[in-house]
């Protein structure tokens, strides 16, 4: 895919493809669109002991950062294993057009983000103590075939609908879904009435939230 840099609302920075016109994040601006779904609605939620973690996609790298940031003010008592899907990755010169670490004042933030991107697929990597990266490229069809332990959040956080429509559909909610612990949350951008119905289906309890800004909803959705 042919990628370029671009500068979101906030001066956080996005990759951008413009044959399918889509970013990988909120033009409004990516950091506070991650904060906002993932953090907020999503980790904030579920970090009160040790949890598995599913990112679908890893991308840029750029929720991770938020997750790690929280996950250290939040004193990292707790261990968090952090499993993300990606067929795509992003390549060296991306990412230090990025330069996500300058939004983040933890310390070894470079070194973290840079370790993120560079150690080997398949392998489980303690980025810092207590917080553990495995990382899988690899398509999101073939998550059954992952060995992983329960999941406790997922960050659904695949391309948009418009683009890629069969990444919103059920096969693929079912495979998330199976890797999913009881009283699991889902959280995405995504407010598509379609979507809230298949996790429904799924015996997902589905709840409405504000969207982040230029967003007016997103969805959680809690496995029952």
């Amino acid at each position: 895919m042919n990628r370029e840099v671009k500068t979101t609302e906030d001066g956080s920075k996005t990759l951008f493809i413009n044959e399918m016109n889509e970013g990988y994040h909120s033009s409004h601006g990516a950091l506070q669109e991650a904060i906002h779904v993932f953090i907020k609605n999503g980790f904030n939620l579920k970090y009160n002991c040790g949890i598995n973690i599913l990112e679908l996609g890893f991308g840029t790298g750029l929720n991770l950062m938020v997750t790690i940031s929280d996950f250290l003010e939040k004193g990292s008592l707790f261990p968090v294993h952090y499993f993300a899907l990606e067929k795509y990755p992003v390549l060296p010169k991306e990412i230090t057009e990025l330069n996500y670490a300058s939004l983040f004042d933890f310390e070894n933030a470079e070194k973290i983000y840079r370790k993120a991107h560079e150690c080997k697929w398949s392998t489980e990597t303690e980025l810092l103590p207590n917080f553990f990266l495995t990382k899988f490229e690899t398509d999101f069809f073939q998550l059954r075939n992952i060995p992983m332990p329960g999941i406790d959040l997922v960050y659904f956080d695949c391309f948009g609908a418009r683009v890629q429509p069969d990444l919103w559909e059920k096969p693929l909610f079912e495979r998330v879904a199976e890797k999913m612990n009881k009283e699991g949350l889902l959280t995405t951008y995504s407010s598509k009435g379609s979507v809230r119905r298949l996790l429904k289906e799924l015996d997902f309890l589905v709840e409405k939230k504000p969207g982040p800004p230029g967003k007016r909803e997103m969805t959680n959705a809690i496995k029952q």
